[in-house]
């Protein structure tokens, strides 16, 4: 008569349990993408912001609307004309920023406008931008800008 011998788990001292290790992953991949913050825009435009010794830092992000003025970008360190960005999309035309800042403004009442100007702008085109959202109603405006900690 044969005997038959049970095969038994060779356990060691350096074994891991990992039957969890598929929720652990999956926690993880669920709390990183609840977590991450994805870039919307592309900013096609030079903002060298200037610096000031007094900022105020907007809390409510949702409300802020950015409108970029600056050199184009054009390659590596070469930069076309002052223009204006709102969004992904280049203005050609600036009677179009107050239709885009009104529908804008429309939607979210509370809405921030916040100016990111290249220190080496032209201010024609900072004054023209300021009155198109004249126009368009969007009234609370915000000037980007450094904090400048060679004087603190």
């Amino acid at each position: 008569m044969a005997h038959f011998k049970k095969k038994q788990a060779k356990s060691g001292a350096n074994d891991i349990p990992t039957a969890s290790l598929p929720d652990i992953i999956f926690m993880l991949l669920i709390f990183f993408m609840v977590t991450t913050v994805l870039r919307e825009t592309t900013v096609q435009v030079r903002t060298t912001l200037p610096k000031a010794e007094a900022l105020t830092k907007i809390e409510q992000k949702r409300l802020v609307s950015y409108i970029w003025i600056g050199p184009l970008k054009q390659g590596l360190n070469q930069f076309g004309p002052t223009s204006i960005q709102i969004d992904d999309a280049l203005v050609e035309d600036m009677t179009v920023i107050r239709s885009i800042m009104y529908r804008k403004w429309q939607e979210q009442p509370r809405l921030i406008v916040s100016l990111r100007v290249d220190e080496t702008s032209e201010m024609g085109v900072v004054t023209r931008v300021q009155q198109e959202l004249r126009e368009a109603g969007t009234l609370r405006i915000n000037y980007s800008s450094k904090r400048d900690i060679s004087n603190l």
